[in-house]
């Protein structure tokens, strides 16, 4: 099951050459380390962890939200059931601390790999908060912004922020720039999440490959934003539509028409822009090559994609 959800076998077990690209956090690990030290291969023992707590993530995301397919195949849970999906994801979370604990393979201090680990156990637990969060979010027709930034800067931050640090970790990075990567990290992943919320919402669709968020009635930043600003008659009719048990296509289409009134596409692409940038600040005068420098430019603009 776990070489199946990697790509790397099909059911049966009969190895496949359909392994699936890096996730934008484990990249990230590999790009800060690189920033700092001109090379990328003293953090792959973090990126590797981090793309398995990554999927360690998304299996158990599928199986919360019984989501019948992932990775353009069948998921985990519905060729095996929930159980398993539920086993298979606490596996990759353990294989993932065990990979972070490889960084000693590369020349870091026994000390310093037992933070990276305590970094990484923490950022766990903080993404939890977040999904706990947001999926109590799901029976609320009002969250507030604060409320919002508190959920997803946990859920969509922590695993970014940690991954951000230890790379600069990897790199032989000191505390203060340690510091500066995890804030960097932290901003990238709140603005890649409200691109793919707006990825969801307009380029993918109702029924698109990533819009089980919108019929689970997942709160996003253009849906905090509408209930802020929206006048009452539009307010009322959000509440119908999100009374609903089972959201219809024409009720995602009229929803989608009021985000479009409001103008909360453009608030949340203009928010996910700004993250980017102050990201890209907090790590100014951190001591990072212009080459670097230019490699984490081009991940911001990964971010903005909603994609990875």
């Amino acid at each position: 099951m776990l070489r199946y959800h990697l790509g790397w076998t099909d059911q049966r077990g009969t190895p496949e050459d359909n392994a699936v690209p890096l996730h934008f956090p484990s990249v990230l690990a590999l790009a800060s380390c690189e920033a700092l030290s001109g090379d990328f291969r003293p953090a792959l023992p973090a990126a590797a962890g981090v793309e398995l707590v990554s999927n360690f993530v998304l299996v158990h995301d599928d199986a919360q939200s019984d989501r019948r397919e992932a990775l353009a195949r069948p998921s985990i849970c519905s060729v095996w059931g929930q159980a398993q999906a539920i086993n298979t994801g606490d596996g990759l979370h353990a294989l993932g601390r065990a990979a972070v604990m490889r960084l000693s393979r590369s020349g870091v201090p026994p000390d310093r790999v037992l933070r990276a680990v305590e970094f990484l156990d923490q950022a766990c637990l903080t993404l939890c908060e977040g999904q706990f969060m947001d999926l109590s979010f799901q029976e609320q027709l009002v969250v507030t912004r604060p409320a919002f930034h508190e959920m997803i800067s946990r859920k969509a931050g922590a695993l970014t922020g940690c991954s951000a640090e230890l790379g600069a970790l990897a790199a032989g990075a000191d505390d203060t720039r340690c510091a500066r990567f995890r804030e960097m990290g932290t901003m990238l992943g709140i603005a890649r999440q409200v691109s793919r919320d707006v990825a969801d919402l307009w380029r993918g669709g109702w029924d698109g490959p990533n819009s089980n968020g919108v019929s689970n009635k997942k709160k996003s930043l253009p849906l905090v934003h509408v209930m802020e600003t929206a006048g009452v008659a539009a307010k009322r009719e959000l509440g119908a539509i999100y009374e609903k048990q089972v959201l219809l296509p024409e009720d995602v289409s009229r929803l989608i028409g009021i985000l479009d009134q409001a103008g909360s596409r453009h608030f949340a692409e203009g928010k996910a822009k700004d993250l980017v940038d102050q990201a890209l600040e907090a790590i100014a005068g951190a001591g990072v090559p212009e080459p670097g420098m230019e490699g984490l430019r081009q991940l911001g603009q990964w971010a903005l994609q909603g994609s990875g």
